[in-house]
């Protein structure tokens, strides 16, 4: 009996399916499943049949009105996850960038009233509309990138309100716009001014407030921490990570990216889904990594416009059996690109990883650290019809600036395209 279809991809070059069973780890991040003379099939927004395009016929029935896109001339790869964002935010600063580009650091500014507290300011002078308004223009971009799935984390809030306003903001943002946007509780992002003299306190709270409020109203899946010096100790990261599980919410941790703060340590510890930055990360944290199964989320986009003169060891940690997914960390001070392929390029060429390693980070490996790879990051039978067309031959994504991607499908539809 044969398969009914609404939609079809068809012509196409190549097909990376990235299929099978993920996480990817050490050589096996390499295999992209790819097909040749193959054809994508899908029924009311999820895939029906990938496979032989001769076979089309007697496994397919085509609905009357189909939908159905020649790719002649292109590649087709899943839909790309970007699992470490900051896009839900208010303000600007990009004047941060022109300072740093001055030769001033990220530390520096800081210290001046920048950064994540400038954020914070304008983040809670903003109303529910402005969080959303301003967001949804962000999430445009980067599925116009290629992204169909995302993470975005709170912590521009730092109080109680806000930070229950920004979840909101996201908990909007994934019921109105194509992209799945995947909540993050992130209060333990910085401690916010009026706490200085006293963390302890707002570590408790974190604790005893704020997480309670969060899983109570639904609002996040996962828990992250800033464990670094000048944020989170690894004491108090383990405090609060520890707290939110027990309340029903999956560990995080952004760790060692701008110094050894000890952050691969303590998400081993805590078994947190993923480590993420690891810019500093030595061999025994990656070992420590690899035991507990904790991915690593790379950030090559912040390294570059951070101007840390680093990036993370990717190669190491592939050689060392750790899982390896890549993200933008769009964000107002350095995620200042949108674009899961420039990620993609950064990790060819400043970390060392393949096409192919890289490919499997953006998709299937990202889906699985936002516990989505049962329905993202692959082109396989009952997954979401999520996948971008790339114009000729996959090396097209490293080409920074040039249109490499012809047209973007979100759950069966074509929801971004270009000539």
């Amino acid at each position: 009996m044969s398969i009914p279809a609404d939609f079809l991809i068809e012509h196409a070059d190549l097909i990376a399916t990235c299929a099978g069973p993920a996480p990817r780890r050490g050589l096996g991040q390499r295999d992209i499943s790819a097909l040749r003379d193959s054809v994508v099939a899908a029924f009311e927004g999820r895939i029906a049949y990938v496979g032989s395009a001769a076979a089309l016929e007697d496994a397919v029935q085509m609905q009357p009105g189909a939908t159905r896109i020649d790719a002649r001339g292109c590649s087709v790869v899943p839909g790309f996850v970007d699992p470490h964002t900051h896009v839900v935010f208010a303000g600007d600063r990009r004047s941060e960038l022109e300072r740093r580009l001055r030769g001033d650091s990220y530390a520096s500014i800081a210290a001046e009233g920048g950064g994540i507290v400038q954020t914070v300011a304008a983040t809670r002078a903003a109303t529910h509309e402005q969080l959303v308004a301003q967001s949804r223009a962000r999430l445009d971009e980067m599925l116009a990138c290629g992204t169909t799935l995302c993470e975005a984390k709170s912590g521009y809030g730092l109080d109680l309100e806000t930070e229950l306003r920004q979840l909101q903001a996201i908990r909007s943002l994934d019921e109105e716009h194509p992209i799945d946007v995947v909540p993050t509780f992130m209060a333990a992002h910085d401690v916010p001014l009026e706490y200085r003299d006293k963390r302890s306190e707002y570590v408790s709270l974190i604790i005893e407030e704020m997480l309670p409020r969060v899983a109570g109203e639904w609002l996040a899946e996962y828990c992250d921490v800033f464990c670094e010096q000048g944020a989170f100790t690894p004491d108090e990261s383990i405090e609060i990570l520890e707290a939110a599980r027990q309340i029903g919410l999956v560990p995080r941790v952004h760790a060692e990216e701008l110094g050894r703060s000890g952050g691969a340590s303590v998400a081993a510890r805590v078994g947190a889904r993923s480590a993420d930055h690891l810019v500093y990360v030595d061999e025994r944290g990656a070992d420590a990594l690899a035991d507990a199964e904790v991915a690593a989320i790379l950030l090559p986009i912040a390294a570059f416009y951070l101007k840390l003169g680093r990036f993370a060891p990717a190669r190491m940690l592939i050689e060392r059996g750790v899982t390896i997914a890549l993200a933008t960390d769009v964000n107002p001070g350095a995620g200042f690109s949108p674009s899961m392929p420039y990620a993609m390029t950064l990790a060819c060429f400043a970390m060392q990883m393949t096409l192919e390693e890289a490919l499997i980070a953006a998709t299937l490996n990202a889906a699985w650290t936002l516990d989505r790879a049962h329905d993202a990051g692959s082109l396989e039978p009952g997954k979401l019809m999520d996948a971008v067309i790339v114009k000729g031959g996959l090396a097209e994504l490293l080409r920074v600036g040039a249109p490499a991607i012809r047209m973007v499908i979100k759950r069966g539809k074509v929801v971004s395209w270009s000539q």
